[in-house]
């Protein structure tokens, strides 16, 4: 553990100022968003359009790609959750928390998969992406992921912590060493939001 930290630490002592930037906004977008805050959005979209070039620069193709889908995301998430339950409230909590069956679960995991091992097939045969099928498995999940949170399924937290355990080894091997460190925190972050959502959502039920 000692050896990995270490690790970690070194290269996070050579990040760049746009690196330092992207997690800065990344940790507010994620912090805003356990709380509802509608806010977490603006912050992912600047985040995101950091990212989409650093991961580029490091030959992470289908993380770079990804992020170009977060933006748009982050444009769509701001309006489910400001426009989409309420005809326009500004309100944070304006789109109510929802949860997944055990079939959608099911649908979930198997295209994330199935859609991994194609696209970690392509890019080992045809290009010079890193680690094809780990880069695909976390963009095909984060894609998922990112929907739910912009949709509010409460399960959209348990897909991120296996997506940010799988990433953090990814970033560190690439040189990002600060954004490795950045999902380590994740993980934590997004048990809390679990929590969170999680008492908000049984309030709901009761409530209703």
């Amino acid at each position: 553990m000692g050896g990995w930290l270490q690790t970690a630490m070194n290269a996070a002592s050579s990040m760049s100022p746009w690196e330092l930037a992207a997690v800065a906004f990344a940790i507010t977008y994620l912090l805003l968003a356990v709380r509802e805050n509608v806010w977490c959005w603006f912050f992912a979209f600047v985040s995101t359009a950091i990212y989409t070039v650093l991961f580029w620069d490091v030959s992470l193709l289908m993380d770079s790609a990804l992020n170009v889908y977060y933006m748009a995301m982050a444009v769509f998430g701001w309006y489910q959750w400001t426009h989409a339950a309420s005809g326009g409230n500004d309100e944070s909590h304006t789109l109510a928390i929802r949860s997944l069956s055990k079939r959608q679960h099911g649908l979930i995991v198997i295209s994330i998969l199935l859609c991994s091992c194609v696209s970690g097939f392509l890019l080992s045969k045809y290009s010079n992406a890193a680690w094809p099928y780990v880069d695909s498995f976390t963009t095909w999940a984060s894609v998922i992921a990112t929907y739910l949170v912009a949709t509010k399924y409460l399960q959209n937290w348990l897909y991120w912590i296996v997506i940010d355990a799988v990433s953090v080894p990814l970033y560190i091997e690439r040189g990002l060493g600060l954004t490795a460190l950045l999902f380590a925190v994740y993980i934590v972050i997004a048990v809390i939001g679990y929590r969170s959502w999680r008492k908000h959502y049984l309030g709901q039920q009761v409530a209703s």
